[in-house]
């Protein structure tokens, strides 16, 4: 076989295998799964179609139900916070409960995993997405009269938005990262929450880690306070 024509079809092979693996990862799936689909090819485009899923869902949740909307609180919103670890999501945290702390009725903390993490709460993705939350959690309890987490599965800036609309939010707020890839790859959440949310978000802009620290230590000592 000519040696031109096998470098065109390995080139087929591996670009299709790349293109199928990020259209996965796009859609809320683990990076791994490019790794897989490079080195099948096109056999792994029906296993993709077949495996993908289309809509986001709940992988965990705070104890209990959400309290329901009664009309004398309309006039204090309900926030919902996505958060993944980074500097970023910690100061969009600060900012709110800085903003908005007690007036708030309802502050909902919220993480995005892949699919996989959210099909397994052992994995270890899974595992710490729920401890950052908690966590975050206790420590916006001080400030604000009810606080809740979730952990959700799938693309984030989609399944945030999807939450936020079906849990009848009426604020979305979410760090910018001034540089570098979103830890959930290709896109980035602010701008897909900007674009397609039916309802205000607030993005909060990157500071440098000493003003963050600084933020955050002035925050604790305000609500001890």
């Amino acid at each position: 076989m000519d040696p031109i024509a096998i470098v065109i079809v390995a080139a087929g092979w591996v670009l299709l295998g790349l293109v199928v693996g990020l259209w996965m990862v796009r859609h809320g799936h683990d990076p791994r799964w490019v790794a897989i689909a490079v080195a099948l090819g096109p056999i792994f485009v029906p296993i993709a179609l077949e495996r993908v899923e289309r809509l986001p869902r709940l992988a965990a949740s705070s104890l209990g139900g959400l309290s329901e909307r009664h009309d004398d609180s309309a006039s204090r919103p309900r926030v919902l916070i996505g958060l993944d670890g980074s500097p970023e999501s910690k100061q969009a945290l600060t900012r709110t409960i800085d903003l908005l702390g007690s007036r708030c009725e309802l502050l909902m903390l919220a993480e995005v995993v892949w699919f996989e993490a959210g099909e397994d709460d052992t994995r270890p993705e899974f595992a710490a997405a729920t401890a950052r939350l908690a966590a975050a959690a206790a420590a916006a309890g001080e400030a604000c009269a009810e606080v809740r987490f979730e952990v959700l599965a799938g693309p984030p800036g989609e399944a945030l938005r999807r939450f936020a609309e079906e849990q009848n939010m009426d604020l979305v707020v979410v760090g910018r990262r001034g540089r570098g890839l979103s830890p959930h790859l290709l896109g980035s959440v602010s701008s897909d929450l900007v674009r397609h949310a039916h309802l205000p978000v607030l993005v909060v802009e990157p500071v440098s880690s000493t003003s963050v620290s600084r933020t955050l230590t002035e925050t604790s000592a305000r609500t001890r306070g």
